[in-house]
């Protein structure tokens, strides 16, 4: 495993790098923008009544990331939802390194062109640090989730954090690995 590289990570050494040190005409190599982590979590709210489909959704979410998951908890109780505190809602995991750019290939190339009715993705969807979130209405678009095993069809959200310090350095950064924005 030490020798193998990733595609997109290679991509990036080759062609990004250089393209954004003259794009942005950095002085040091190391104010080049580049991926910091990807975070996927999954919010099951039906989990408060149904507690097998968090295990579900756990096991869902470790086929698309490749890693265990882990269970996120209520923080606290909310009487008008029925949630208790310490109640397992959701599923989350950090991908960093060479699974980081293994899932943002298969983000791009595989799963969003599989998404109903898609045209790109939003171009305003940064936080003003240089960081990425979307959403996707299925989980299922993923190629690792077999179709006819899933019991339900859950949303999952994709948090792209990128070392860049603004918008701009962060939407032409995943431009340049071929992340569709519509604006």
């Amino acid at each position: 495993m030490a020798d193998y590289t990733p595609r997109l990570l290679q991509h990036y050494r080759d062609a990004v790098r250089p393209a954004l040190k003259s794009e942005f005409s950095y002085r040091n190599e190391m104010m080049i923008p580049r991926l910091d982590k990807i975070v996927l979590n999954m919010g099951i709210g039906e989990a408060v009544s149904d507690s097998k489909k968090i295990k579900s959704a756990h096991d869902d979410l470790m086929a698309i990331a490749g890693q265990k998951p882990v269970i996120t908890k209520a923080r606290k109780s909310i009487a008008g939802f029925k949630v208790r505190e310490g109640m397992p809602l959701g599923v989350k995991v950090t991908l960093r390194r060479q699974r980081m750019y293994e899932f943002l290939d298969r983000l791009v190339t595989v799963a969003l062109p599989r998404v109903r009715d898609f045209r790109g993705v939003s171009g305003r969807s940064f936080d003003g640090r240089g960081n990425y979130a979307l959403g996707l209405k299925e989980h299922i678009v993923f190629p690792e989730i077999d179709f006819d095993k899933v019991d339900q069809v859950w949303g999952m959200d994709i948090v792209i954090c990128t070392t860049a310090r603004t918008d701009a350095e962060a939407k032409a950064l995943l431009k340049h690995f071929n992340l569709p924005f519509l604006n």
